[in-house]
């Protein structure tokens, strides 16, 4: 792909997570009625909405485009480009008034990631970047951190009660023992953290694709690694670690250990 037809879906991107976290930040701390869906998450009107939007814009600007999202499915899945949207990651932070939550958007080429945006508009911060083009925090250059040592890393996850569902919860805890710093309302936040050098691992223990697409071009853009819990960079494992490089191979090693 050239870079200007990539430079051109990214300000396509930026465009469209920026309409569409607007949106989420119009509902944010109002008194939103929040339903359940069939897994127990949490959705509301304004994840419904922002979600719309991108939908509509893609349509406009790529009708020949596919779109996947969390709340409306699939759009022409197979084409050559296909568009996936979250419109609000983190609705648990979303729905208590937390500002953590982001909308993220990514395109993927042939079924891989290309573009990526994670905007969290309640904090004004938008992390963003392209295959081959770096990464970028409110328009300066974003780099992960510089440590290579376990025992002085802040690790990041989000919420606590996931890790045993997936047979994952001794893994966690070694995690907690070996680094120096853990803090949890991470979602995609976690994800931006370690793409700008705040954090310097973030695991989630089952994930999506829409979760996922975005956050990948991010972090390795960025310089870091986003996997699966064995290591393959993929999006497709419905699991998720970010790391620094320099940390991937400890934290592997770590959570492969039996007992």
């Amino acid at each position: 792909m050239e870079e200007t037809q990539l430079q051109l879906f990214l300000d396509f991107a930026l465009e469209a997570a920026w309409e569409a976290g607007r949106v989420t930040l119009g509902y944010f701390q109002t008194n939103l009625l929040v339903e359940l869906k069939a897994d127990a998450s949490p959705v509301t009107e304004a994840d419904r909405r922002a979600e719309q939007v991108v939908r509509e814009l893609v349509n406009r600007f790529w009708p020949d485009h596919g779109v996947i999202g969390e709340e409306f499915g699939q759009e022409r899945p197979d084409a050559e480009f296909v568009w996936v949207v979250d419109p609000i990651d983190g609705t648990k932070s979303f729905i208590t008034g937390v500002p953590l939550f982001g909308t993220l958007l990514a395109l993927l080429h042939n079924q891989e990631p290309v573009v990526g945006v994670l905007y969290f508009p309640a904090l004004n911060e938008l992390v963003y970047a392209a295959r081959h083009s770096g990464c970028f925090w409110n328009g300066r250059r974003a780099r992960v951190s510089g440590v290579q040592e376990l025992a002085q890393a802040k690790l990041v996850t989000s919420g606590l009660n996931s890790f045993a569902p997936q047979g994952k919860a001794k893994a966690w805890e070694r995690l907690v023992g070996a680094t120096a710093i853990q803090r949890t309302w991470g979602d995609a936040y976690g994800y931006a953290l370690v793409a700008t050098g705040r954090a310097d691992i973030m695991v989630d223990p089952i994930m999506e694709v829409w979760d996922a697409a975005a956050v990948q071009v991010v972090v390795e853009e960025a310089g870091g690694t986003f996997t699966d819990w064995q290591g393959r960079p993929t999006i497709s494992s419905r699991e998720g670690i970010a790391t620094n490089g320099a940390l991937l191979e400890p934290v592997l090693a770590l959570i492969r250990t039996s007992g």
